[in-house]
C-alpha cells in the first residue's frame, strides 16, 4: 500500500511517499480501505520531534489518528460491521502505525459507521477533534442549561465542534477567533466573539463556570487572560501539550479548579457525534482538501495558524 512515511523528525517536507506492506488484520480488528484521514495539530507537533515522538520507538513510521474508509475484512461472520460499511475512527497512534496510509486494521472498539450525511472526505476530518470536544465539554466540564463557558481559540477543528456541543447542551458560549471567523461562530452557535487581536479581550469577560483553551500561553499569554475571566472555584479546561506548564500554580493562586485533558479513541461517542451530524445538530468544516502526495503542504498549512475548521488528506479515489 502507499502511504506517508516519516523518514525523521523535522519540517514537513520529512514526509515521503512509499509503498509498505498492507497491515496484518489481528483478532478483533476491523480492515479498512482509507478514503480519508484528518490532519490535526497533534500530527504536526509529533513530525516535529514534539508531541507524542518520545513514543515512536523507530523511525520510518506512519502518523496520523483519523480516518474513513470502507471496510474490506471484519473478524468474524456475526460482527456487527460488515464488509462494504462506511466507517470512520481514531487510531493509536504511535502505539501502531496511523492513518496516513492506503489501509488501516484497528481495533472494533475505535471504529464505527459514518454519518448518513457525509461523504467519506467530511467523516475523515471528524473523530479526534470531535471526541476532544466532546471530552472537554460534555465529559469534563458537564455541559448543561445556564452554564457560561469560554473557548479560546474556538475556529480550529476541535474548537469549531466545541462551540457547536456546548450550544447543543444550552451553554452560553463565547469565544476568541479572529475578525474573519466572528460571524462564521455566531452561526455555530457562540453568542459572543472576541477578536483575539483586541487589547484587553478578557476584560470584557467575567464570573465564567469555565474556559475550554484550545491555546495556552503558547500565543499572547492567552490561557493566563483567559483565567481571569472565571469566577472563583470555575473550571479552567487546557488542551494543546506542552502549552501552559505551569496551569495547576497558576489556577491555584487565582481560586479556580484546573486539568489538562486527552482524547482516547471512543466509537461509543463517535456513534452519538454521528447521530447530531446527521440530525443537522452539528456540522463539520473542511478548510481545505490535499492529495496525500501534498502531505507537506498539508503540514505546512496547518501550521500557519489560519484553519478553520479541519484540513483532510484524501488517500484513495473515489468512489471505493
Amino acid at each position: 500500500m502507499r502511504a506517508a512515511v516519516l523518514a525523521e523528525f523535522g519540517a514537513p517536507d520529512a514526509f515521503r511517499i512509499a509503498e509498505v506492506p498492507t497491515p496484518v488484520r489481528i483478532n478483533a480488528e476491523v480492515l479498512v480501505k482509507v478514503a480519508a484521514a484528518g490532519v490535526n495539530p497533534i500530527d504536526a507537533k509529533t513530525r516535529a520531534g514534539k508531541g507524542v515522538a518520545d513514543a515512536v520507538t523507530s523511525l520510518p513510521c506512519i502518523l496520523g489518528y483519523d480516518f474513513a474508509g470502507v471496510v474490506v475484512e471484519i473478524p468474524f461472520a456475526g460482527h456487527p460491521l460488515n464488509v462494504g460499511d462506511e466507517v470512520f475512527g481514531m487510531m493509536s497512534t504511535p502505539r501502531g502505525e496511523g492513518s496516513y496510509a492506503e489501509y488501516v486494521s484497528v481495533p472494533s472498539l475505535q471504529v464505527t459507521r459514518t454519518p448518513k450525511t457525509l461523504s467519506l472526505i467530511e467523516a475523515g476530518a471528524v473523530p479526534l477533534a470531535a471526541l476532544t470536544a466532546w471530552g472537554l465539554v460534555v465529559d469534563l466540564a458537564k455541559a448543561h442549561e445556564g452554564q457560561r463557558m469560554l473557548i479560546t481559540g474556538a475556529s480550529g477543528g476541535v474548537g469549531h465542534f466545541a462551540v457547536q456541543f456546548a450550544s447543543y447542551f444550552g451553554v452560553r458560549v463565547a469565544a476568541t477567533a479572529s475578525a474573519r471567523n466572528q460571524a462564521w461562530l455566531r452561526e455555530l452557535g457562540a453568542s459572543t466573539v472576541l477578536d483575539y487581536d483586541l487589547t484587553g479581550w478578557e476584560d470584557q469577560l467575567s464570573d465564567l463556570d469555565v474556559v475550554v483553551d484550545l491555546v495556552g500561553n503558547t500565543v499572547d499569554d492567552t490561557g493566563r487572560r483567559a483565567l481571569t475571566t472565571l469566577r472563583p472555584g470555575g473550571l479552567m479546561v487546557n488542551a494543546p501539550t506542552g502549552s501552559w506548564p505551569t496551569l495547576d500554580e497558576e489556577a491555584a493562586e487565582a481560586g479556580v479548579r484546573a486539568t489538562t485533558f486527552k482524547v482516547a479513541p471512543d466509537a461509543a461517542t463517535l456513534a452519538v457525534v454521528a447521530r447530531l451530524i446527521d440530525s443537522g445538530d452539528v456540522r463539520v468544516h473542511i478548510d481545505k482538501t490535499f492529495p496525500l502526495a501534498d502531505i507537506a503542504a498539508a503540514h505546512a498549512s496547518l501550521e500557519s495558524g489560519h484553519t478553520r475548521g479541519k484540513l483532510v488528506l484524501q488517500i484513495g479515489e473515489l468512489p471505493f
